[in-house]
């Protein structure tokens, strides 16, 4: 059975009659009556009545056409699903992303994806920035959210918005300012506690630590841990101050202090880091789409 003897199948059920179906399937009226008797014979059984006067369905021939119908919707479905895909308008995009991205602008930019391409499931991979890395180039997901930019043979970055650096400060902290504040310098926390991200999991805390050096000052690190809400919970204890994203300054507002930090010549905007080769064309469309979002956040 050919899915061409079907859609004949299905015109002649529709129409009723042999010239009206061929006209419509833009065939002679041979090769259609030849393809409907060779699918009966197919079948076994008899689809239509047909005499000099008119052509009907019979009992077997109705049952066959709601179910010839079915498969038809299921196929054009199909056919849609793929051509999106192609296009970009559908898919499963794996993204990696820690867990101080979910501060900022990132929840609302996935809300918009998901607004405006129903179609792409995407799920989100909380890991650590240096794992993201890794499993991008082992293919097990396909963007990372990341503070950090790589260019390499197998990956390319695209910046997504930006999100300079702030100092954490426990309130009544000495350098805690009310109002608007000003930068505050990194020389100036060359004496204070540090709460940082691990520099074996982030690149990113490592350029900071980078910094610091250049700075002429190693920071004395109390404690350092995983992901920025760690970093935070534990400066509003006040064991010490921490540096930033500026897009995590609502996270326990009322036991923080927030200052803008100083230029200290690190890179400071949220990349999406994907494989330059990538066979989805959906990752194309969810970074665009991220983009756009947090352009008008």
């Amino acid at each position: 059975m050919e899915l061409r003897q079907l859609r004949y199948f299905t015109a002649l059920a529709e129409e009723l009659n042999f010239t009206r179906a061929a006209e419509r399937l833009h065939i002679s009226q041979p090769p259609l009556s030849a393809q409907i008797a060779q699918l009966e014979t197919e079948l076994g059984v008899k689809l239509f009545e047909r005499n000099s006067r008119k052509v009907s369905l019979t009992d077997a021939g109705t049952a066959f056409l709601r179910d010839v119908r079915v498969i038809q919707a299921r196929l054009k479905e199909a056919t849609q699903r793929v051509q999106d895909i192609h296009s970009g308008l559908a898919g499963r995009i794996e993204i990696g992303v820690s867990g101080s991205h979910f501060l900022g602008p990132l929840p609302q930019c996935i809300s918009d994806l998901a607004k405006a391409y129903p179609d792409i499931d995407v799920v989100l991979n909380e890991m650590a920035p240096n794992d993201q890395i890794e499993a991008l180039r082992e293919q097990r997901i396909d963007i990372s959210i990341s503070r950090q930019v790589v260019e390499d043979d197998l990956l390319c970055s695209e910046a997504l918005w930006p999100d300079p650096l702030w100092v954490a400060l426990p309130r009544g902290h000495g350098l805690a300012q009310t109002g608007t504040p000003e930068p505050l310098t990194l020389a100036a926390l060359a004496e204070e506690h540090f709460i940082m991200l691990r520099r074996d999991t982030s690149r990113f805390a490592q350029h900071i630590y980078n910094a610091c050096i250049q700075k002429g000052f190693t920071p004395y690190v109390v404690h350092a841990v995983s992901e920025v809400p760690a970093q935070l919970s534990l400066v509003g204890a006040g064991l010490g101050i921490a540096i930033v994203p500026g897009s995590t300054r609502r996270y326990q507002a009322n036991t923080l202090v927030f200052c803008p930090l100083e230029d200290i010549g690190i890179h400071t905007q949220v990349h999406a880091v994907m494989r330059r080769h990538s066979r989805k064309p959906a990752v194309t469309t969810v970074v665009r789409q991220l983009q756009i979002s947090a352009s008008v956040s």
